[in-house]
């Protein structure tokens, strides 16, 4: 079975239109009623940062959960934000981006790399004793379009450092769409026997002629975890690129019928969902 994670915490965070917490609710609610394992669906960064998903907290208080088993990611970029997630009831998963960029970490987070680790550190051991878990991003695991050094044994050395500090989940994350399916095969190849505790998944980005190849690379890797966001909608606004858009939820679920691999996910929740999307992200830029 292949598990998808739906986006729409990053589909919505570069729109710069406030969409109305009432919309946003009647999504999120939409989305749990599709089945899908995780939904990456808040954001507790600063708001000066990400003001489209300044309402999260207020957001998240009013999902209903009644007769699904999805479970909520919020992102964070600090120990102030994981704090805040974790005081968030419905709060299982929180993630945080950390990139193997010195250029990009800065500007995304505003620290250093080194810094960031020990943000790291701290968010796990609160996540350890809030009973919650911690989901690390490995951006620009694919490429860096800012002239820092890139190469696959960079990615590795924090992919396992990051698993010595008792981190169990790692998505390899595009960023800015530069991955190609070898690179990707490479990767994900190489990680997953070396880091056998370690849930891998990817967070990659593509034009629409793009996925199938990008998603099979992986898939034949071994990844089965995957994030995706309906219509290929979103993209990171901290990085100045003309972004290729996220991996679109429908061209998965097509292609894994067609190969017969199981979603798990309610076909018919799911256009409805597709039916809000539309409305929103065509209504508000």
């Amino acid at each position: 079975m292949i598990h998808l994670t739906e986006c729409p915490r990053d589909a919505m965070q570069g729109i710069h239109q406030f969409i109305p917490s009432e919309e946003k609710i009647n999504y999120l609610n939409a989305l749990l009623k599709v089945g899908f394992p995780l939904l990456d669906a808040g954001s507790f960064v600063s708001p000066k940062a990400i003001p489209q998903l300044a309402d999260t907290k207020a957001v998240f208080n009013r999902l209903d959960f009644s007769g699904t088993s999805t479970k909520i990611l919020a992102i964070v970029a600090n120990v102030r934000g994981a704090e805040e997630a974790v005081a968030s009831d419905c709060v299982s998963f929180l993630g945080f981006p950390f990139s193997v960029s010195e250029t990009f970490q800065k500007r995304n987070t505003n620290s250093t790399i080194l810094d960031s680790l020990k943000r790291v550190e701290e968010i796990q051991e609160l996540c350890v004793a809030q009973g919650r878990s911690l989901i690390v991003y490995l951006s620009m695991a694919f490429g860096n379009p800012y002239g820092d050094e890139w190469n696959e044994e960079i990615v590795f050395h924090w992919a396992r450092q990051l698993n010595a500090m008792g981190i169990k989940f790692l998505s390899l994350a595009d960023t800015t769409g530069m991955s190609d399916p070898a690179t990707i095969q490479k990767m994900f190849s190489a990680l997953i026997p070396d880091l056998p505790g370690v849930t891998l998944s990817a967070h990659l980005h593509a034009n629409s002629s793009e996925i199938v190849p990008k998603v099979k690379a992986a898939w034949d890797a071994g990844c089965q975890h995957f994030d995706t966001a309906i219509r290929g909608f979103g993209g990171c606004p901290m990085a100045s690129d003309e972004l290729t858009g996220n991996i679109a939820t429908e061209t998965v679920v097509e292609w894994c019928k067609i190969e017969g691999i199981a979603t798990g996910l309610n076909m018919e929740m799911l256009q409805e969902a597709q039916l809000i999307a539309d409305h929103i992200f065509l209504r508000y830029k």
